[in-house]
């Protein structure tokens, strides 16, 4: 019986990429503990690790700690920099009175919070050597790109849109990470402005980057079992790239709360919010969501400034396991998520796919 295409084209993914299954784990910040990681890895996935506010020394450690647990392959995940932001102090003021009904009084100088440094982080990136390296948000420097194909180290380029898909594979992209708008956490939209009013479904962004490029192209957004998994490689993705799909894993190590909720959270019950971090990503729709949502709730101050302003909320709320104060994200497949161990997930995700693709061969 003759393979189904979007199988071999699966293999020569894996091949390409020392992998057995096409099936990476999303670099997650502040959910890829190196116990997911070497769990996905160990299946015959991809690791991933969201290296956003990791400084460098601690980037090395998770690279030592994965290699130490696996001999799979992983990526490290970079966001590209905003522009520094323009701070309005009165409206930060508002915000910070807003934050206090949900948590305790916030410091007036929550809000100068500063993520690592950018071209410390790329540096220790180098350093760790993983094989994959990945971007969200924007793309590489161009001397930094050349000097990751000086180590034959392979750059994924997270897009949400067709023209970030061009643009990425013009800078020099060795692989497409096709974001649709169902993913859960931040959105990798290139221009923070418009994140909002250029959200693409996956189903449609898939093929129309799959037609564009020439270089394979990852599909991430809404997957959470294997009917997705054999949908996005149908629609000419090589492999997927999953998140919330991963979070109810006990290597996920998340607050009890947030991975209780995933598995009551319908597709409606997600939003996408600036409220967290002042980057729009998708989160369960919790009180303080809809809150922040409201016609006369004070808008989110830019990405540092609100993720700095909220920290002592989300750290009480994770201190005392409350949905209400958690940063939840969630992709709208949430429901799909299932309490068993990472391998399992990758394995029976894996497998249920190839199961389906058999019978359209």
């Amino acid at each position: 019986m003759p393979q189904h295409p979007a199988l071999a084209r699966a293999e020569a993914f894996c091949r390409t990429f020392s992998l057995r299954v096409p099936i990476l784990m999303a670099p997650m910040a502040g959910a890829c503990p190196p116990s997911l990681a070497i769990a996905v890895a160990n299946a015959g996935g991809l690791g991933g690790c969201g290296a956003l506010l990791m400084q460098p020394a601690a980037i090395r450690s998770w690279a030592a700690d994965v290699r130490a647990g696996t001999n799979g392959g992983f990526q490290i995940n970079l966001w590209i920099p905003d522009p520094p932001p323009l701070r309005d102090r009165a409206a930060e003021d508002a915000l910070r009175h807003f934050l206090g009904g949900f948590g305790p009084a916030v410091a007036a100088e929550a809000g100068d919070a500063a993520p690592p440094d950018f071209e410390a982080q790329c540096e220790a990136m180098l350093e760790a050597g993983p094989a994959i390296v990945s971007s969200i948000m924007g793309v590489f420097p161009p001397a930094y790109v050349a000097r990751l194909k000086e180590r034959g180290i392979k750059w994924f380029a997270n897009v949400t849109t067709l023209g970030e898909a061009k643009a990425a594979e013009a800078a020099g992209a060795d692989v497409i990470v096709a974001q649709g708008m169902e993913a859960g956490g931040h959105r990798g939209a290139f221009e923070a402005d418009t994140a909002e009013t250029r959200l693409v479904g996956l189903f449609s962004l898939l093929p129309a980057v799959a037609d564009a490029v020439k270089i394979p192209v990852v599909a991430s957004g809404g997957i959470g079992d294997g009917r997705g998994v054999a949908a996005a490689l149908v629609l000419g993705a090589s492999a997927v790239q999953i998140g919330t799909a991963l979070l109810r894993s006990p290597e996920a190590g998340i607050a009890g709360a947030w991975a209780d909720a995933l598995r009551r959270t319908a597709p409606e019950d997600t939003m996408v919010t600036r409220a967290f971090s002042g980057r729009p990503g998708r989160s369960i729709a919790t009180d303080y969501v809809r809150a922040a949502a409201a016609p006369a709730a004070p808008r989110p101050a830019p990405y540092p400034v609100q993720r700095g302003l909220t920290q002592a909320m989300r750290e009480l709320g994770a201190k005392q396991n409350d949905i209400a104060r958690i940063q939840a994200w969630a992709g709208q497949s949430a429901a799909l998520a299932r309490a068993e161990p990472a391998g399992d997930v990758v394995s029976r995700l894996w497998g249920e796919a190839q199961a389906l693709l058999g019978w359209f061969v």
